[in-house]
């Protein structure tokens, strides 16, 4: 599960660079969505947030801010 207070904690304890964070951020939600037995699309569709923002989210680790709150309470 990724809650963002967590997150934020252990991403400040041990990552430096925007770079770092946005792949780390990407390698969660992926993980998070494939442990729940989602697909990208379902992800996106619970989160309400675009199919391709979720594709970024993943791939980059780029979205609003909103975005990436969405997709975290999705997950939860």
């Amino acid at each position: 599960m990724l809650y963002l207070g967590v997150l934020i904690d252990h991403i400040w304890s041990w990552l430096k660079t925007l770079s770092e964070i946005q792949h780390m951020l990407a390698n969660r939600l992926r993980a998070s969505r494939i442990a729940m037995g989602w697909t990208q699309q379902a992800a996106a569709q619970r989160a309400t947030i675009a199919y391709r923002t979720w594709q970024r989210l993943e791939n980059e680790g780029k979205a609003s801010f909103e975005d990436v709150i969405q997709s975290a309470v999705a997950l939860r």
